[in-house]
């Protein structure tokens, strides 16, 4: 019985010494990352040079949020609080197109270690109680407003808890995004866990106390929890259905393995009833960062309007901005290369390659001569081709705070269309720092990705969002899809 005791200490005492290093090497990579992500910044983001007030965020947060995060690398003791950290340095530069993303599979948005079987969604300027888990003791109900935790006003405990860490509060659509995380406990070691006694006001009455018990997490309990206060897009993302009688065009993402070659033959089938009655397009959720996905949405917008009429509707490209680094310049190089040396691409996108070619001489004339920036003309706008608008009814477009990227650039051009309106929720937004360049961080635990080009002459602006005008904003629950789908219905009246 001794020898089991002291081999089990032994044992014991192994372990936590193996678990200390652990933590150890966890805060040496974090540091290490958030300084490789620095250095490559600023020597090859664009916003580091540019004057303007897009580049001011930048540059006011590149070394403060640096110190800032470094400071708080000592918590730093697993790989998901090492993506925590990764990602409050990241959004700090209030840049959506700034990004460190783990090179893992990370928590998911129905994690956690435990929660008070309830969830809050951001409602008309308030987090809102929008899920209370069935058998759920004392809990506040449905709709009530929170107004403070132990002190902490409900905004302030939402900065404190989610911006930087779950998404940018200072976006419409981070705060709707992270809102069913407020008072979880998502096992972030840099924020505090589930709030012991919180008010809440019950239709704009008096504050009420209410004790919230920290109960265990399942993950089938939260998800059921964040489904009933946001949007979640289903497992099919692309498809028409008919709707009320009008085709629902369905496009909820746009990624390349989303099914965009069964989904395109389908749109162009069904491409005169869509035309002749109207219908509804519904991006909701729609997230897209690449360049692929810009061009899967005007490609989509071209099989319905027809590239005839939307050629003329498109957004001119204007100016683009590069910074003039040997990086930089790498990175296209290295494009071309691969481009290049496939056959395929060489024989159908040769203009695409010219272009390419282009602006790597550029790039060597600008380093060549020690300029930090040079500027080249894109697509200018195109003459009205005098097409008639083959699409007769109304379109309604649905957007919520999940579509991004190629969603955002889509739109841009959508909404230059006739008869179109734009109906639902604030979108996300984009900075006009764009074409994200990817790159591994020493620690193989994480990628960074940035902007390496300005699109100075963006006439949307920077970090700018879409937003519904007034009776086109859907003010019900977002989780309710026959009431959404009832109120798309009263637009077409």
């Amino acid at each position: 019985m001794h020898r089991l005791l002291t081999t089990t200490a032994a044992t014991l005492a192994l372990a936590l010494t193996a678990g200390a290093a652990m933590a150890q090497d966890f805060r040496a990579l974090a540091r290490q990352d958030l300084q490789a992500a620095h250095d490559q910044l600023r020597a090859n983001h664009p916003a580091a040079v540019l004057p303007g007030a897009a580049s001011q965020a930048f540059n006011g947060w590149i070394e403060a949020g640096l110190a800032d995060s470094l400071a708080k690398a000592g918590q730093v003791n697993s790989g998901d609080s090492h993506s925590y950290l990764m990602r409050y340095y990241a959004r700090g530069f209030r840049d959506s197109n700034i990004a460190m993303t783990p090179s893992f599979e990370g928590l998911s948005p129905y994690f956690g270690i435990s929660w008070p079987g309830i969830a809050t969604g951001w409602r008309g300027g308030k987090y809102v109680v929008t899920y209370v888990k069935p058998g759920t003791r004392n809990a506040p109900p449905l709709g009530a407003a929170l107004v403070d935790c132990l002190g902490k006003t409900a905004d302030d405990l939402a900065k404190e808890k989610l911006d930087g860490w779950e998404a940018d509060l200072t976006t419409e659509a981070g705060r709707v995004q992270s809102a069913p995380f407020l008072l979880w406990n998502r096992n972030n070691p840099f924020t505090s866990g589930v709030p012991g006694v919180c008010n809440f006001s019950v239709n704009g009455r008096r504050p009420r106390e209410y004790t919230l018990a920290p109960q265990p997490a399942v993950v089938a309990e939260l998800e059921a929890a964040y489904r009933a206060t946001n949007y979640v897009p289903g497992s099919t993302p692309l498809a028409i259905e008919q709707v009320n009688g009008r085709p629902w065009v369905h496009v909820h993402s746009f990624a390349d393995t989303a099914g965009w070659d069964a989904f395109n033959t389908s749109v162009l089938a069904q491409a005169g009833a869509l035309r002749a009655s109207g219908f509804v397009l519904d991006l909701r959720g729609a997230a897209g960062q690449s360049y692929t996905s810009t061009a899967r949405g005007y490609g989509l917008a071209n099989r319905i309007w027809t590239p005839e009429f939307t050629v003329s509707r498109q957004p001119a490209a204007g100016e683009i901005t590069y910074r003039a680094t040997p990086g930089n310049r790498q990175w296209y190089a290295a494009t071309l290369g691969r481009m290049e040396a496939d056959p395929r691409f060489v024989q159908e996108s040769m203009p695409v390659i010219e272009e390419t070619r282009a602006i790597v001489g550029a790039f060597d004339a600008a380093l060549a001569s020690g300029q930090q920036t040079f500027t080249l003309a894109g697509r200018a706008a195109v003459p009205d081709t005098g097409a008639a608008n083959p699409v007769q009814g109304q379109v309604v477009v649905l957007v919520d705070a999940g579509c991004t990227g190629g969603c955002l650039d889509t739109l841009d051009l959508l909404t230059r269309l006739p008869n179109v309106r734009l109906a639902g929720s604030t979108t996300a937004s984009d900075s006009i720092f764009i074409e994200p360049t990817v790159e591994r961080l020493p620690s193989n635990y994480a990628d960074l990705s940035y902007g390496h080009k300005a699109w100075t002459s963006r006439q949307r602006a920077n970090n700018q969002p879409f937003t519904p005008a007034q009776g086109l904003a859907y003010a019900g629950n977002p989780a309710d899809e026959a009431a959404v789908r009832t109120w798309v219905g009263t637009l077409f009246q």
